[in-house]
């Protein structure tokens, strides 16, 4: 039993089957013992690996897009320039070597990252130090500077915790966690719990499952807030669906494969594929529609990403352009994460998901 299993065990005994979200924001933030405070996850060592860390086409697509979006909006200046759960710092350091083609762009900008894991952000220190760039950290939205915002998060919403609804005839009822006779943790219904947080869409099958995040609300809507008040764009990037659905998502990962959710908490990633529809009907409640949606492979590509990578591999070795070939189809093919993984923008005025001036390479 990890020294979590323990302290889960004893708020059960306490207070009786806790809620998923509650059992999953223990596991991912606890302060002393949770995933995300005492490692570093990422990479071929850790437990799993995000697009930035395969190839820098996909932040510098990332940050032309950031770049454009911030013409397309006036120039607003000051500008920050955010991203929530930074992970090694990697994709922040990709968009700010476009950043930097832009003078007065870069000049403009101080850029903030949403982080809470101390292991994480002496990586990122690391990581934009050796560019020359200077970083501001937040443990949240609250005490960003109040000014015009670009942000992106990528693989950031799948990590806040959700709440777990199940259908048994024609009740909804909450799912929640208990231990059994032997000490192990187990999903059981709380009956009593029956009131759901979102709107079901269509037929719902017997023993469906509904999942829903208020963390994920939260967000979206402070989010919306900051565009909403003081103007900027966005990207959110996960894997998850653009239309509303039901099931369970809930994942552990460990060592790159999957987990038992239950078994050895704190020492799995756990993840949720995101409502790509809900956060976006959240946003508009709270004032700021989405720009639209798509997946992770049609932004990209829309974006110039086989232009882009023909460049970078132009005269290289061909063992180094197979490896860039092989990236490609990684973050934007149909069996990879191209059709996984989603792109939800959002932006204080109407502006393109893609169209990125001809020749920003050649800078």
């Amino acid at each position: 039993m990890t020294p979590l299993e323990r302290i889960i065990q004893e708020v059960i005994e306490s207070e009786g089957p806790i809620p998923v979200s509650r059992y999953v924001a223990l596991c991912l933030s606890h302060p002393e013992h949770g995933y995300y405070i005492t490692r570093d996850p990422l990479g071929t060592d850790g437990d799993f690996t995000t697009a930035p860390e395969i190839s820098q086409l996909f932040g510098e697509l990332v940050g032309a897009w950031l770049l454009k979006a911030w013409r397309d909006l006036g120039w607003p200046s000051p500008v920050s320039l955010v991203e929530l759960g930074p992970g090694r710092g990697t994709l922040m350091a990709d968009i700010w070597r476009v950043a930097k083609t832009d003078r007065a762009f870069a000049e403009a900008t101080a850029i903030h990252l949403v982080e809470t894991s101390p292991a994480l952000r002496e990586r990122q220190i690391e990581t934009l130090g050796k560019l020359g760039a200077r970083s501001t950290h937040h443990n949240d939205l609250l005490s960003l500077p109040e000014h015009a915002m670009l942000f992106v998060a990528n693989e950031f919403f799948d990590a806040l915790p959700v709440n777990q609804f199940q259908k048994l005839g024609d009740q909804w009822s909450e799912r929640k966690i208990g231990f059994n006779g032997e000490g192990r943790f187990t999903f059981g219904l709380d009956r009593a719990a029956s009131r759901l947080p979102k709107p079901v869409v269509g037929e719902v099958p017997n023993g469906a499952i509904l999942e829903h995040s208020p963390a994920q609300d939260s967000m979206i809507m402070e989010l919306a807030y900051q565009l909403r008040e003081h103007g900027g764009a966005g990207l959110i990037i996960d894997y998850g669906s653009l239309e509303p659905g039901t099931g369970d998502t809930l994942q552990a990962i460990r060592e790159h494969q999957r987990a038992n959710v239950l078994d050895q908490a704190g020492e799995a990633d756990l993840t949720t594929h995101v409502d790509f529809a809900h956060l976006a009907s959240i946003a508009q409640a709270a004032g700021m529609p989405s720009i639209g949606g798509a997946t992770q492979g049609d932004f990209l590509l829309r974006l110039g990403l086989l232009e882009r990578a023909g460049q970078l591999g132009a005269a290289k070795p061909t063992d180094q352009q197979r490896a860039i070939s092989m990236a490609v189809e990684r973050i934007a093919g149909d069996a990879a994460m191209g059709q996984l993984f989603k792109v939800l923008g959002m932006a204080s005025h109407p502006i393109p998901m893609d169209g990125l001036e001809t020749g920003l390479w050649d800078r």
